[in-house]
């Protein structure tokens, strides 16, 4: 599995660590993304918009605020975001805790 650290995704603030659960070759075409994604104290996934694809984030622990195409709610270990094609989220660490989730990107 690779591990990335990608410095202010997606203009967030400090780094969002990617764990590719999965690479290109598995994902066959038919995914973006398979990936478990943690957020650190401090830091967030900035705002952006999804075109011809679709992502959903399972929160596996920590909180956060997720920006739901411009309405923010608060998640938690448990919760699942979906975020349709055409459509934006950003998330944000508000805890003291690394926020983990799994990240799943499907093509249309």
């Amino acid at each position: 599995m690779k591990t990335e650290c990608v410095e202010n995704m997606c203009g967030g603030k400090g780094h969002v660590i990617i764990k590719h659960i999965l690479g290109e070759k598995e994902l066959n075409g038919k995914c973006g993304l398979y990936a478990q994604v943690t957020i650190e104290p401090g830091c967030s996934l900035g705002y952006h918009e999804h075109h011809n694809e679709s992502e959903t984030y399972y929160i596996l622990s920590g909180e956060g605020e997720y920006d739901d195409n411009g309405t923010k709610r608060s998640v938690k270990a448990g919760d699942v975001t979906f975020t349709p094609d055409g459509c934006g989220h950003g998330l944000v660490n508000t805890g003291d805790t690394d926020l983990v989730f799994m990240a799943l990107i499907i093509f249309d």
